[in-house]
């Protein structure tokens, strides 16, 4: 015979969001933040009174560590007119009060279904094991940050800024910084916000004009129109809206006033990325903003014009060869994008999966890169990789530039460009002490990324630019 014995376990199912999840139900929240609440923040107890779940279950639901019921969950997403879907969340299986009973035999058939038990615990545990480290495979990190990314980092005030802004009639937000530091992905999550407003959306890569646009005006703008009218899903219908005796530039702005505008029943989002395009055609250059600028005062007053929010992307490098006197960027909300802090940096390397990784390490890392998005995003990939140890990272990348090599290429190409800015740089890598640098090879280097100012001190930005190119520009000092 069979001793039964009764053994009374804790068990609770419940589920806790995904990242996936939790991001969904911020953005969510961000929304009704900026639209309904005037930019603040809502409270918990503000949250809790919209939901109508107490503010204690709201503290377990954001903790992401403690499960609280679907039903709870399926209730803050509703709150937020969202759907709640299957990735949103995940099961879980922990104690609580709810005391239950189960069966179990007792003896040498007891022992066996322990052996059992534990082989299929052992099987549970390395599944999970092979599907987390399914789930820790990254892809490359190149290009901006996809909009459902988990390691998308808000950088705040920054996008609570814009997303404030583009509700503003007539609003001009300027989006500038050197390459890869986050500027394209900033404007994906700026377009996914206005969308949810309700507002059209149109996004233009002037990389994509051809270069007989940038060298005639009228072309341009031809361009620039029929591309507007086609992602706005109108037909551009430019040959009786166009009006070739009045000039271009008269001619398209009662083309969009009157024509594209007037067919739109929401606010237009007009986004010009890479516009730094235009600063190696000075004539183009100087007559197409001004054009913009005149665009943007008319939205002060004519209600057609009132729809444009116009959003301009543009890279600092090409200062490096511009003539500082004829930037025309100096209307509207500007918004310089800065690297990432050291607890950014160790949020990321969470979300990387480097568990190990301690604040030294962090501090190692960033006295080679600093704060640099992609940089910090190509080193959190490699370790998390395990093929190198971030002494390893360290010692390849000071010897010959390592898994840099690509970005470290094209800031010695803009070098190469312009010999005078490389020989001040090189100045400024070899000196011991301060040297003094003309304001505005200074400010060229700055709007390159290659230095920094730390009083009035200019050092190399990072150890990594000084490594590279102390070696690079050796011979021209």
């Amino acid at each position: 015979m069979y001793k039964i014995e009764q053994i009374k376990t804790k068990r609770r199912r419940g589920v806790v969001l995904t990242s996936i999840g939790i991001k969904r139900l911020q953005e969510a929240i961000l929304f009704v933040e900026i639209v309904e609440n005037k930019g603040e923040h809502l409270s918990l107890e503000q949250l809790s009174d919209r939901i109508n779940v107490s503010s204690r279950t709201l503290s377990k639901l954001w903790s992401l560590s403690t499960s609280v019921d679907q039903k709870t969950v399926k209730l803050c997403f509703s709150a937020f007119n969202l759907e709640l879907h299957s990735e949103d969340y995940i099961g879980t299986n922990e104690a609580n009060e709810t005391e239950t009973s189960e069966l179990l035999p007792v003896g040498s058939c007891a022992e066996e279904d322990s052996s059992q038990l534990s082989q299929f615990t052992s099987f549970v545990e390395e599944h999970h094991e092979q599907t987390q480290q399914i789930e820790n495979l990254r892809s490359y990190p190149d290009g901006p940050v996809p909009l459902n990314s988990y390691f998308y980092i808000e950088r705040p005030p920054l996008e609570r800024k814009v997303y404030q802004e583009v509700t503003q009639t007539g609003c001009v937000i300027r989006i500038r910084g050197p390459k890869q530091i986050g500027k394209s992905s900033l404007v994906l999550r700026l377009l996914a916000f206005a969308q949810k407003l309700g507002y059209q959306t149109v996004n233009l890569n002037c990389n994509q004009f051809d270069v007989e646009c940038l060298t005639d005006l009228n072309k341009l703008l031809r361009h620039l129109c029929w591309q507007i009218a086609t992602k706005l899903g109108i037909d551009p219908n430019l040959k009786s809206e166009w009006n070739e005796e009045i000039g271009p530039n008269l001619s398209s702005g009662f083309y969009l006033e009157n024509y594209l505008f007037n067919q739109c029943q929401s606010p237009v989002v007009l986004v010009l990325n890479e516009v730094d395009r235009f600063f190696k055609y000075p004539q183009i250059c100087q007559e197409f903003f001004a054009l913009l600028r005149s665009w943007c005062e008319e939205a002060r007053h004519v209600p057609n014009w009132q729809k444009l929010r116009l959003v301009m992307v543009y890279s600092t490098e090409e200062y490096a060869s511009l003539d500082i006197n004829l930037s025309p960027f100096n209307i509207g909300l500007s918004i310089r994008l800065n690297e990432f802090t050291q607890p950014q940096v160790e949020d990321l390397a969470r979300r990387y999966g480097l568990s190990s990784c301690t604040s030294k390490d962090i501090t190692q890392l960033m006295s080679l890169v600093g704060g640099h998005p992609a940089l910090i995003q190509i080193s959190l990939y490699h370790l998390c990789s395990r093929e190198i140890t971030l002494q390893e990272l360290i010692e390849d990348t000071i010897a010959n530039g390592s898994i840099y090599r690509y970005h470290l290429w094209r800031h010695w190409l803009k070098l190469q460009e312009n010999p005078r800015l490389a020989k001040t740089y090189a100045k400024v890598l070899a000196a011991k002490q301060d040297i003094s640098v003309e304001p505005i090879e200074a400010y060229k280097l700055e709007s390159l990324g290659l230095i920094r100012f730390e009083g009035n001190r200019i050092l190399p930005r990072f150890e990594l630019y000084r490594a590279y190119f102390q070696k690079q520009l050796s011979t021209i000092v």
